[in-house]
């Protein structure tokens, strides 16, 4: 490893404070912040990140935050392509991520009918629910005359709280399921989420549904994954999922370095909790690899 100089230190240091501040100013718990600030901070006065920079001060930095407060959002993030480091407005900040979606098919991965008539769609991503709702409502049209369905959500890393409640949607009969609630620390308020009223393809009612999940499965796919299963409206086959249940803001700290700070915090209308730390635990316990495999027997094997 390289030598590093007085200045490289102070850098570093300068990092990590500016990061700390972002934690402090708009994590979702302020009641853990001074906690996670005494650990930081003790870090860095006793020198442990003097020899670190780049991808291994975020590890190093990340792997602390994560000790003293294990949530799986609150992190420091390496980026190898140079960023802004200006203020991003909310409108910049959401169209880059809805070009994001658009540049990957809304999220969705895949859409087909088994043998046995029973579909499967594959999601990455989950959509915004304006942007993304033709894409959603074209992969359930496709699926709509199936007579079971395998939501396959074992490589999906997350998406949209709104894309979330409209996927769940099409899963029950009308508008009057109470979702779930998102408390933003911010602006003190709580929003509801609730089944919607008007979808631009079929409902898929009666018929058996089965969610694919990994270890990998995170944030908004464990939002779709949590609330069906909380509802007793799927069977959620696979891993356990990550546990990242905050929805969090990005800062960028330089230009390859961002801090993640979770703002919110989800809380599912059956069970008052919600997945972050713990995951989601599937219903039926196999190694994702084999979760397809396993559903979709099962999905044959049940008639309707």
């Amino acid at each position: 490893m390289r030598a590093r100089g007085v200045a490289d230190v102070r850098e570093t240091a300068r990092i990590v404070e500016d990061a700390l501040d972002r934690i402090v100013a708009g994590y979702v718990f302020p009641e853990r912040t001074a906690e996670i600030e005494a650990a930081i901070r003790g870090r860095l006065a006793a020198g442990a990140y003097d020899a670190l920079d780049g991808a291994e001060l975020c590890a190093a930095v990340t792997a602390h935050l994560q000790e003293v407060c294990p949530d799986k959002h609150l992190r420091l993030l390496w980026q190898d392509e140079p960023q802004s480091v200006a203020p991003e407005d909310d409108d910049a900040g959401r169209a880059a991520f809805l070009a994001g979606l658009r540049a990957e098919s809304q999220g969705i991965r895949a859409v087909e009918r088994l043998d046995g008539n029973v579909g499967r769609i594959e999601l990455r991503r989950i959509a915004d629910a304006g942007a993304g709702a033709r894409a959603i409502g074209a992969a359930m049209e496709l699926v709509a005359h199936t007579r079971a369905l395998l939501l396959d959500l074992r490589g999906c890393l997350g998406g949209s709280p709104e894309g979330a409640a409209m996927w769940c949607s099409y899963f029950f009969p009308d508008d009057q399921v109470h979702l779930n609630d998102i408390y933003e620390r911010a602006t003190d308020s709580t929003r509801q989420y609730w089944t919607m009223a008007h979808l631009p393809a079929p409902r898929y009612l009666d018929r058996p549904v089965y969610v694919l999940t990994s270890a990998i499965t995170f944030s908004g796919g464990e939002d779709v994954a949590y609330t069906l299963q909380a509802h007793g409206r799927a069977v959620v086959v696979g891993e356990t999922t990550r546990g990242g249940a905050h929805p969090t803001a990005r800062h960028p700290v330089t230009a390859h370095i961002t801090v993640a700070v979770p703002t919110a915090r989800t809380v599912n209308a059956v069970t008052g909790t919600n997945w972050e730390g713990v995951g989601v635990r599937p219903d039926r316990p196999v190694p994702a690899e084999r979760a397809l495999e396993v559903a979709y027997e099962e999905a044959r094997r049940n008639e309707v």
